[in-house]
Protein backbone atom coordinates (compact mmCIF):
# COMPACT_ATOMS: atom_id res chain seq x y z
CA UNK A 1 0.00 0.00 0.00
CA UNK A 2 1.24 3.72 -0.88
CA UNK A 3 0.88 6.59 1.25
CA UNK A 4 -0.08 10.57 0.76
CA UNK A 5 -0.05 12.78 3.04
CA UNK A 6 -1.57 16.27 2.43
CA UNK A 7 0.56 19.20 4.35
CA UNK A 8 4.09 20.05 4.89
CA UNK A 9 4.03 21.19 8.12
CA UNK A 10 5.65 19.56 10.71
CA UNK A 11 3.06 17.13 11.21
CA UNK A 12 2.97 16.25 7.98
CA UNK A 13 7.04 15.89 7.63
CA UNK A 14 6.94 14.21 10.47
CA UNK A 15 4.06 11.37 9.26
CA UNK A 16 5.95 10.88 6.37
CA UNK A 17 9.41 10.10 7.94
CA UNK A 18 7.98 7.56 10.33
CA UNK A 19 5.87 5.90 7.87
CA UNK A 20 8.45 5.95 5.06
CA UNK A 21 11.51 4.70 7.67
CA UNK A 22 9.12 2.02 8.65
CA UNK A 23 9.05 0.84 4.49
CA UNK A 24 6.13 2.86 3.30
CA UNK A 25 6.14 4.32 0.00
CA UNK A 26 4.95 8.12 0.99
CA UNK A 27 4.50 11.32 -1.03
CA UNK A 28 3.95 14.45 0.50
CA UNK A 29 1.60 16.91 -1.40
CA UNK A 30 1.30 20.35 0.05
CA UNK A 31 -0.09 24.08 -1.40
CA UNK A 32 2.79 25.37 0.49
CA UNK A 33 6.62 24.10 1.54
CA UNK A 34 8.06 23.90 5.09
CA UNK A 35 9.29 27.89 5.13
CA UNK A 36 5.74 29.11 4.08
CA UNK A 37 3.67 26.93 6.93
CA UNK A 38 2.39 27.86 10.41
CA UNK A 39 5.35 25.67 11.75
CA UNK A 40 8.12 27.53 10.63
CA UNK A 41 6.45 31.07 12.50
CA UNK A 42 6.17 28.28 15.90
CA UNK A 43 8.88 29.40 18.99
CA UNK A 44 8.88 25.40 18.67
CA UNK A 45 10.29 24.28 22.24
CA UNK A 46 8.17 21.51 24.04
CA UNK A 47 5.62 22.16 25.68
CA UNK A 48 1.89 20.87 25.18
CA UNK A 49 -0.16 24.38 25.31
CA UNK A 50 -3.53 24.74 23.93
CA UNK A 51 -3.66 20.94 22.78
CA UNK A 52 -6.53 18.46 24.23
CA UNK A 53 -7.41 15.64 25.57
CA UNK A 54 -5.12 15.84 28.38
CA UNK A 55 -4.42 12.47 28.75
CA UNK A 56 -3.87 11.27 24.80
CA UNK A 57 -1.90 15.12 24.38
CA UNK A 58 0.28 13.36 27.82
CA UNK A 59 1.10 10.28 25.66
CA UNK A 60 2.04 11.83 22.33
CA UNK A 61 4.39 14.49 24.32
CA UNK A 62 5.99 11.91 26.39
CA UNK A 63 6.46 10.22 22.61
CA UNK A 64 8.07 13.02 21.20
CA UNK A 65 10.14 14.21 23.81
CA UNK A 66 11.91 10.74 23.67
CA UNK A 67 12.28 11.22 20.03
CA UNK A 68 13.41 14.74 20.60
CA UNK A 69 16.18 13.62 23.03
CA UNK A 70 18.04 11.33 20.53
CA UNK A 71 17.83 13.77 17.68
CA UNK A 72 19.62 16.44 20.22
CA UNK A 73 22.29 14.44 19.50
CA UNK A 74 22.78 14.65 16.46
CA UNK A 75 23.35 18.71 15.22
CA UNK A 76 22.40 18.41 11.65
CA UNK A 77 18.78 18.45 12.87
CA UNK A 78 18.71 21.57 14.86
CA UNK A 79 17.42 20.45 18.22
CA UNK A 80 18.95 21.21 21.72
CA UNK A 81 18.05 20.39 25.24
CA UNK A 82 17.77 23.67 27.10
CA UNK A 83 16.41 24.44 30.93
CA UNK A 84 13.40 26.28 30.88
CA UNK A 85 11.54 28.26 33.52
CA UNK A 86 7.85 28.31 33.71
CA UNK A 87 6.61 30.80 35.65
CA UNK A 88 3.34 31.19 37.72
CA UNK A 89 1.19 34.13 39.35
CA UNK A 90 -0.12 31.32 42.02
CA UNK A 91 1.10 28.62 44.25
CA UNK A 92 1.30 25.72 42.74
CA UNK A 93 2.00 22.23 42.98
CA UNK A 94 2.92 19.35 40.42
CA UNK A 95 1.97 19.97 37.32
CA UNK A 96 0.14 18.14 34.95
CA UNK A 97 2.89 17.51 32.23
CA UNK A 98 4.61 15.76 34.93
CA UNK A 99 4.65 12.22 33.27
CA UNK A 100 6.12 13.36 30.11
CA UNK A 101 9.57 14.74 31.05
CA UNK A 102 12.43 13.50 32.78
CA UNK A 103 12.73 15.49 35.56
CA UNK A 104 11.78 18.69 37.12
CA UNK A 105 11.95 20.96 40.11
CA UNK A 106 10.48 24.16 41.77
CA UNK A 107 11.74 27.35 41.44
CA UNK A 108 13.28 28.35 45.03
CA UNK A 109 11.32 31.67 46.05
CA UNK A 110 14.71 33.77 45.20
CA UNK A 111 14.84 32.56 42.05
CA UNK A 112 11.08 33.84 40.84
CA UNK A 113 10.74 37.47 39.24
CA UNK A 114 8.52 39.82 41.09
CA UNK A 115 5.05 39.42 40.92
CA UNK A 116 5.32 35.89 40.41
CA UNK A 117 3.99 32.65 43.57
CA UNK A 118 5.51 30.05 42.29
CA UNK A 119 7.49 28.09 38.60
CA UNK A 120 8.81 24.88 37.63
CA UNK A 121 12.44 24.47 36.07
CA UNK A 122 12.74 21.52 33.55
CA UNK A 123 14.73 20.28 30.76
CA UNK A 124 12.88 20.99 27.17
CA UNK A 125 13.96 20.57 23.67
CA UNK A 126 14.57 23.33 21.40
CA UNK A 127 13.54 23.03 17.80
CA UNK A 128 15.21 25.54 15.40
CA UNK A 129 12.73 25.58 13.21
CA UNK A 130 14.81 26.97 10.07
CA UNK A 131 17.34 24.18 10.02
CA UNK A 132 14.72 21.26 11.66
CA UNK A 133 12.18 21.66 8.81
CA UNK A 134 15.11 21.34 6.44
CA UNK A 135 16.90 18.59 8.43
CA UNK A 136 13.01 16.89 8.28
CA UNK A 137 12.68 17.78 4.31
CA UNK A 138 16.08 15.98 3.87
CA UNK A 139 15.68 12.98 5.70
CA UNK A 140 12.44 12.47 4.14
CA UNK A 141 14.08 12.81 0.52
CA UNK A 142 16.85 10.74 1.31
CA UNK A 143 14.86 7.52 1.89
CA UNK A 144 12.82 8.34 -1.39
CA UNK A 145 10.15 10.61 -0.75
CA UNK A 146 8.84 12.81 -2.67
CA UNK A 147 7.33 16.47 -2.34
CA UNK A 148 4.75 17.89 -4.84
CA UNK A 149 4.13 22.09 -4.28
CA UNK A 150 0.34 21.59 -4.92
CA UNK A 151 -3.10 22.67 -3.90
CA UNK A 152 -5.67 19.88 -3.00
CA UNK A 153 -8.97 20.91 -3.09
CA UNK A 154 -10.89 17.88 -3.14
CA UNK A 155 -9.86 14.68 -1.50
CA UNK A 156 -11.54 12.24 -3.56
CA UNK A 157 -9.53 13.31 -6.45
CA UNK A 158 -6.60 11.41 -4.97
CA UNK A 159 -8.30 8.11 -3.77
CA UNK A 160 -6.66 5.19 -5.05
CA UNK A 161 -7.07 2.06 -4.49
CA UNK A 162 -4.20 0.25 -2.03
CA UNK A 163 -3.16 4.26 -0.98
CA UNK A 164 -3.77 5.64 2.18
CA UNK A 165 -4.50 9.59 2.55
CA UNK A 166 -2.92 10.89 5.21
CA UNK A 167 -4.66 14.35 6.01
CA UNK A 168 -2.11 17.22 7.92
CA UNK A 169 -3.86 19.77 6.68
CA UNK A 170 -4.25 21.90 10.28
CA UNK A 171 -6.38 24.64 9.62
CA UNK A 172 -6.55 23.42 6.31
CA UNK A 173 -9.04 21.32 7.06
CA UNK A 174 -11.90 23.34 8.11
CA UNK A 175 -12.27 24.01 4.29
CA UNK A 176 -10.84 21.18 2.77
CA UNK A 177 -13.33 18.37 5.12
CA UNK A 178 -15.85 21.22 6.23
CA UNK A 179 -14.35 20.98 9.86
CA UNK A 180 -16.40 23.67 11.98
CA UNK A 181 -14.88 22.48 14.84
CA UNK A 182 -11.23 23.65 13.90
CA UNK A 183 -10.87 27.59 14.80
CA UNK A 184 -7.53 29.63 14.69
CA UNK A 185 -5.51 30.74 16.85
CA UNK A 186 -3.45 33.61 16.40
CA UNK A 187 0.06 33.69 17.44
CA UNK A 188 2.18 36.41 17.16
CA UNK A 189 6.49 36.54 17.36
CA UNK A 190 9.27 39.22 17.03
CA UNK A 191 13.08 37.91 17.01
CA UNK A 192 15.33 40.08 18.39
CA UNK A 193 19.10 40.38 17.93
CA UNK A 194 21.08 40.68 21.50
CA UNK A 195 24.18 40.03 22.71
CA UNK A 196 24.73 38.09 26.01
CA UNK A 197 23.06 35.22 27.82
CA UNK A 198 19.40 35.41 27.95
CA UNK A 199 17.02 33.10 29.87
CA UNK A 200 14.29 30.62 28.28
CA UNK A 201 11.17 31.53 30.19
CA UNK A 202 7.32 30.75 29.58
CA UNK A 203 4.75 32.70 31.05
CA UNK A 204 1.05 31.78 29.91
CA UNK A 205 -0.88 32.96 32.46
CA UNK A 206 0.54 36.17 31.92
CA UNK A 207 -3.24 38.59 32.65
CA UNK A 208 -1.25 40.93 29.86
CA UNK A 209 -0.88 38.32 27.54
CA UNK A 210 1.09 34.93 26.97
CA UNK A 211 4.80 35.65 27.77
CA UNK A 212 7.54 33.44 26.39
CA UNK A 213 11.18 34.38 25.57
CA UNK A 214 12.92 31.52 23.90
CA UNK A 215 16.97 31.65 22.73
CA UNK A 216 17.95 30.24 19.66
CA UNK A 217 20.91 30.52 17.07
CA UNK A 218 19.33 32.97 14.77
CA UNK A 219 18.17 35.57 17.64
CA UNK A 220 16.20 35.32 20.52
CA UNK A 221 12.20 34.60 19.80
CA UNK A 222 9.55 36.81 22.13
CA UNK A 223 6.24 36.25 22.11
CA UNK A 224 3.54 35.82 21.73
CA UNK A 225 -0.19 36.16 21.86
CA UNK A 226 -2.94 33.41 21.47
CA UNK A 227 -5.96 35.10 20.11
CA UNK A 228 -8.81 32.49 19.53
CA UNK A 229 -10.58 32.65 16.02
CA UNK A 230 -8.52 36.02 14.75
CA UNK A 231 -6.94 34.94 11.78
CA UNK A 232 -5.33 38.14 11.05
CA UNK A 233 -2.29 37.04 9.05
CA UNK A 234 0.17 40.19 9.18
CA UNK A 235 1.65 41.77 12.26
CA UNK A 236 -0.08 44.04 14.23
CA UNK A 237 1.66 47.46 15.77
CA UNK A 238 -0.19 46.97 19.21
CA UNK A 239 0.80 43.11 20.16
CA UNK A 240 3.99 44.14 18.75
CA UNK A 241 4.65 46.41 21.69
CA UNK A 242 2.62 44.74 23.93
CA UNK A 243 4.93 41.52 23.34
CA UNK A 244 7.98 43.94 24.02
CA UNK A 245 7.02 45.51 26.66
CA UNK A 246 6.25 42.09 28.80
CA UNK A 247 9.68 40.33 27.47
CA UNK A 248 11.88 43.66 28.57
CA UNK A 249 9.99 43.60 31.61
CA UNK A 250 10.67 39.93 32.53
CA UNK A 251 14.63 40.28 31.39
CA UNK A 252 15.46 44.01 30.84
CA UNK A 253 18.55 42.98 28.72
CA UNK A 254 16.20 42.91 25.75
CA UNK A 255 15.82 46.20 25.89
CA UNK A 256 19.14 46.96 24.19
CA UNK A 257 17.92 44.33 21.58
CA UNK A 258 17.11 44.89 17.54
CA UNK A 259 14.38 43.19 16.25
CA UNK A 260 14.91 41.61 12.77
CA UNK A 261 11.57 39.79 12.04
CA UNK A 262 8.18 39.75 13.19
CA UNK A 263 5.79 36.50 12.09
CA UNK A 264 2.19 35.97 12.28
CA UNK A 265 1.08 31.89 12.20
CA UNK A 266 -2.57 30.77 12.94
CA UNK A 267 -2.63 27.66 15.07
CA UNK A 268 -5.27 24.85 14.29
CA UNK A 269 -7.34 25.45 17.33
CA UNK A 270 -9.84 22.32 18.26
CA UNK A 271 -11.63 20.56 21.15
CA UNK A 272 -9.39 17.51 20.64
CA UNK A 273 -6.89 16.78 18.16
CA UNK A 274 -8.26 14.65 15.22
CA UNK A 275 -6.29 11.56 15.35
CA UNK A 276 -8.23 8.73 13.15
CA UNK A 277 -9.51 6.65 10.63
CA UNK A 278 -12.16 6.95 8.17
CA UNK A 279 -13.02 5.71 4.85
CA UNK A 280 -12.71 8.47 1.80
CA UNK A 281 -14.07 6.12 -0.33
CA UNK A 282 -14.93 1.99 -0.15
CA UNK A 283 -11.16 1.38 -1.41
CA UNK A 284 -9.40 4.27 -0.10
CA UNK A 285 -9.07 5.04 3.47
CA UNK A 286 -7.98 8.25 4.96
CA UNK A 287 -6.35 9.08 8.23
CA UNK A 288 -6.38 12.48 9.78
CA UNK A 289 -3.96 14.23 12.09
CA UNK A 290 -4.54 17.65 12.46
CA UNK A 291 -5.87 20.13 15.24
CA UNK A 292 -2.54 20.34 17.44
CA UNK A 293 -3.28 23.78 18.62
CA UNK A 294 -0.28 25.18 20.11
CA UNK A 295 1.53 21.73 20.38
CA UNK A 296 2.29 20.29 16.89
CA UNK A 297 6.33 20.10 17.22
CA UNK A 298 5.36 18.95 21.19
CA UNK A 299 2.68 15.98 19.66
CA UNK A 300 4.43 15.09 15.95
CA UNK A 301 6.55 12.55 16.99
CA UNK A 302 4.27 10.36 19.00
CA UNK A 303 0.70 11.33 17.09
CA UNK A 304 2.99 9.62 14.05
CA UNK A 305 3.97 6.51 15.88
CA UNK A 306 0.28 6.36 16.56
CA UNK A 307 -0.60 7.17 12.83
CA UNK A 308 1.82 4.13 12.07
CA UNK A 309 0.01 2.26 14.27
CA UNK A 310 -3.12 2.53 12.07
CA UNK A 311 -1.39 2.37 8.74
CA UNK A 312 -0.33 -0.98 9.89
CA UNK A 313 -3.65 -2.25 11.10
CA UNK A 314 -5.25 -1.36 7.39
CA UNK A 315 -2.41 -3.18 6.11
CA UNK A 316 -3.26 -6.45 7.74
Amino acid sequence: MKVIIIGSGVIGLTSGVVLQEAGWPVRIISREMAAQTTSAAAAAIWYPYKAYPPERVLAWSKRSYQAYQTLSHHPAAGVTLVRLHELLPYPAGEPWWQAAVPEYRHLAAAELPPGYAAGYELTVPLMETPIYLGYLQERFRAGGGQIEQQEVKELKEWARPQTIIINCTGLGARELVNDNQLYPIRGQISRVITPGFIPTILDEHNLAGLTYIIPRRDGVIIGGTAQEKDARPQPDEHDSQGIWQRAVQLVPQLAFGEIAEQRVGLRPGRAAVRLEQQWLTPECPIIHNYGHGGAGFTLSWGCAYELLTLCQALKS
